[in-house]
């Protein structure tokens, strides 16, 4: 259903905006937990009940209210008067939308450069329905706009772009290892999140059976261990503080690698890339979650993936955005 001439949605009490191409996917997810959906509008999927985390939600509009509006100049006042820092989501009437986004406060959205803390200032969401209906949320789950963070790359070093899928990763876990960490990276080959964990300082445990690249082979903290990356025990390497996986594989298998790991190594931060294989199984994300302290999310980085975080001190992974909030 397109939002141009269409009725306002009514008994929704959260919007999620569905990552790139997984609208399906968001569904079946909500769905699977007995949610229901009541409207979906483009990637916006309009859904009743009280909010819970949405791995295929690349953001979620979690106090969402209707606003009748008489002109352009009315829209700003009235999304004024809810706070500061709104995010356009444009779906409809493109540009009397932008002539409204152009009267509100001016925001910056700054590309990060990691391992940088972001600020921490809420950003609201806000979409044109009709002429005269706009459909806002002072509250989201992401300070980024539509969830979608930039940063400043690395075009020269990482051996490969999967450094940034960590990056991301790290980011909306606000925590990072650091010197004096002991991290384990399976299926580790050619050596991106090798690499950022050893550009943070601390000491990296690969292992892949294909050899890190060249530059990364001989690099003082890294030990590299050629062989099959399901086979690792905890026995084998000892105290661990981070465990991370960008393994291709099955997600039955990273299901188990997920299970073995949270159970062996209970205070280890845990992050592992699942590769969906066709269509997604909403029931095979709901064992995932099943496991204590689990959270999954699409990342902006990922594709046809989720990214299974445990972190057992941090709490579950929240987002944010760099922002200037200067006038």
């Amino acid at each position: 259903m397109a939002a141009s001439g269409s009725d306002t949605p009514t008994g929704h009490d959260v919007i999620h905006v569905a990552a790139a191409e997984h609208v399906d996917a968001l569904i079946d997810e909500i769905s699977e937990r007995g949610e229901r959906v009541v409207a979906v509008a483009d990637d916006l999927v309009f859904v009743a009940g009280a909010a819970r985390p949405a791995a295929w939600a690349r953001n979620s509009w979690l106090a969402p209210r209707t606003i009748t509006i008489d002109s352009i100049g009315d829209g700003a006042r009235a999304l004024r008067a809810l706070q500061r820092n709104w995010a356009l989501h444009p779906v409809a009437h493109h540009r009397r939308a932008r002539l409204i986004a152009d009267r509100l406060p001016p925001i910056r959205f700054r590309a990060l450069t990691f391992p940088a803390d972001p600020p921490t200032a809420a950003l609201g969401a806000w979409t044109l329905w009709d002429r005269h209906t706009l459909i806002a949320s002072p509250v989201t789950t992401s300070a980024f706009a539509d969830g979608t963070p930039a940063f400043v790359e690395d075009r020269d070093n990482p051996p490969n772009r999967a450094y940034l899928k960590l990056w991301e990763a790290l980011t909306l876990a606000r925590r990072r290892p650091g010197p004096g960490d002991r991290c384990l990276d399976l299926g580790a080959a050619p050596g991106g999140w090798t690499w950022v964990l050893a550009t943070l300082g601390a000491t990296v445990i690969s292992v892949d059976r294909a050899e890190l690249a060249p530059a990364l082979a001989g690099r003082p903290g890294i030990e590299h261990r050629a062989g099959d990356a399901f086979a690792v025990r905890a026995d084998d390497v000892g105290d661990l503080d981070w465990i991370c996986s960008d393994l291709i594989a099955y997600p039955e298998r990273l299901l188990e690698l997920a299970r073995y790991w949270c159970a062996a190594c209970p205070l280890a931060a845990v992050i592992i890339t699942i590769k969906c294989q066709g269509p997604v199984d909403a029931a095979l994300c709901a064992r995932f979650l099943a496991i204590p302290g689990a959270r999954l999310l699409h990342l902006a980085h990922n594709k046809h993936e989720l990214t299974f975080f445990r972190l057992p001190e941090g709490g579950p992974p929240e987002a944010a955005c760099a922002v200037d909030t200067t006038d």
